[in-house]
């Protein structure tokens, strides 16, 4: 995309100080010729990070093929060691056992590098709304240079631009949006290094239990996916449970809070003493019932069960005659 005429004149002008009753005065149309600039430089940015992840992603894929045809050149080896694997079957639970930790963490390296995928997809589609913007005002060029014809007030349009400079906060706000994505792109890169070497260690200590692990790896396939999936349904009811159970601390320390606050009450149970709040909150609501009896005794009130006077959580009862 070629630079619009007078750009470094804009450029100089910027660095430049401009009135602060500019901004008053600033027409959109100048407002969407500086945006097309700066969409410009951003889309510069965009493509030289697709760039650099696709260097990335063909790297990792050849690295993959490398492996690959290893692993080939070692089926030659597995043949000759199958007479020594047989002696060697009371350590297949242990090699089980490796084989979930490596397949569970080559699930979570394909999960990372498709979210990363996903997240250059989103800027594509990003960068393609931002360039269709720019075809839709690639009118307002033409229209600026005729209201610089029609004004007569200044030379040429990099003039104009340079008289409403106070457009410069918009374009800081771009760049902030731009740093931020290029941190997340740093960010995955560097999760995404981070994997790669630990891949390589894992290869590299793999390779001397590949021959022990091969023949007990094929038997064992069909029990490994049952158990990955009782594993996953465990998972997600444990899920459940602790969700359930977060819900039910964060409302018996509301109680908590709400019966000891509006009764004034001074306490030394810890925030994640559990037990010891719902205690304290049953021991108030008792103590309130009695209050309410002594108060209105022909009327029925609330009926809770007794508990002891003190729990082993370290809370205290506190007698009605203080609350």
């Amino acid at each position: 995309m070629g630079v619009p005429p007078g750009h470094d004149e804009l450029r100089a002008t910027r660095r430049r100080p401009v009135p602060a009753q500019d901004a008053t005065t600033l027409p959109p149309s100048t407002r969407l010729l500086l945006k097309r600039q700066e969409v410009s430089e951003l889309e510069r940015a965009l493509q030289s990070q697709r760039e650099e992840f696709g260097q990335r992603m063909e790297r990792l894929a050849q690295r993959r093929q490398r492996l690959a045809q290893r692993r080939e050149q070692l089926q030659d080896v597995i043949l000759k060691f199958d007479a020594f694997l047989k002696v060697l079957a009371a350590r297949q639970e242990r090699a089980l056992r490796r084989a979930d930790r490596a397949r569970a963490q080559a699930a979570e390296r394909d999960a990372e590098v498709l979210r990363l995928h996903q997240e250059l997809m989103g800027l594509l589609r990003h960068r393609d709304h931002l360039a269709q913007r720019l075809r839709s005002l690639r009118g307002f060029g033409e229209y600026l240079q005729g209201v610089v014809a029609t004004m007569g007030q200044f030379q040429d349009v990099p003039a104009m631009l340079a008289y409403f400079g106070a457009l410069a906060g918009a374009r800081a706000l771009l760049a902030q949006e731009v740093e931020a994505r290029q941190e997340q792109l740093a960010q995955g890169r560097a999760r995404l290094r981070r994997y790669q070497e630990e891949a390589s260690s894992e290869l590299l200590c793999a390779h001397d239990e590949l021959a022990r692990l091969h023949a007990q790896l094929e038997a064992a396939h069909q029990d490994v996916r049952q158990q990955e999936s009782h594993w996953a349904h465990i998972q997600s009811m444990a899920t459940q449970k602790t969700l359930l159970l977060g819900q039910i601390k964060l409302a018996v320390l509301n109680l908590f809070q709400l019966a000891t606050t509006q009764l004034k009450i001074p306490v030394d149970a810890a925030l994640e003493d559990t037990e010891a709040q719902l205690d304290m909150v049953l021991l108030c609501m008792q103590d309130l019932s009695a209050v309410c009896a002594e108060l209105r005794p022909g009327q029925p009130g609330l009926r809770l069960p007794r508990l002891p006077v003190a729990t082993s959580h370290g809370g205290a009862r506190v007698p009605p005659s203080q609350e």
